[in-house]
């Protein structure tokens, strides 16, 4: 039996370069993530993390760093029920189309029924949503929306 993956497909109007340095920037991810900041070098190999309040809550490895094209790394999120699952990956795919950006972005390598994988679903399209909107209006989605899960520190 596969293990499950969520995948989801939206289309921005920005560049690749744009949508690339939304992913990466935490300045930029801060303002459409809800208050959570990334921070990596974005080397293959290096470490990144996501923090709130200056607490990390989510970290792992970058795997592929092909900008503006391909980004992926692991996830592993801080909480004590998410820790008993195996460390999953997210790949974000870019393709421009004309004046917009295919993205592609598929969280894989899931426990069945695991707490990562029921965050993650209510979680991704929140952000991406968020993402999508902040790039093409300027403004991220409202913060008072419902929290999307990561609210456990690392430390």
């Amino acid at each position: 039996m596969s293990k499950p993956e969520f995948v989801y497909v939206t289309y921005i109007e920005t560049t690749a370069e744009k949508l690339w340095q939304a992913l990466t920037d935490g300045n930029f991810t801060e303002r459409y993530w809800f208050g959570y900041r990334i921070a990596s070098d974005w080397k293959v190999g290096s470490t990144y993390t996501f923090a709130s309040g200056g607490k990390p809550t989510n970290e792992g490895k970058v795997l592929i760093s092909d900008p503006p094209k391909r980004l992926a790394y692991t996830w592993d999120p801080c909480s004590a029920e998410a820790k008993r699952e195996q460390i999953s990956r997210v790949t974000f795919d870019l393709e421009p189309r004309g004046a917009t950006v295919k993205l592609t972005v598929t969280h894989d390598n899931l426990d069945e029924g695991g707490k990562t994988l029921r965050d993650i679903s209510g979680g991704w399209p929140m952000v991406i949503a968020s993402l999508k909107s902040l790039l093409e209006t300027g403004h991220a989605l409202p913060s008072d929306l419902p929290s999307i899960a990561m609210e456990t520190s690392c430390a």
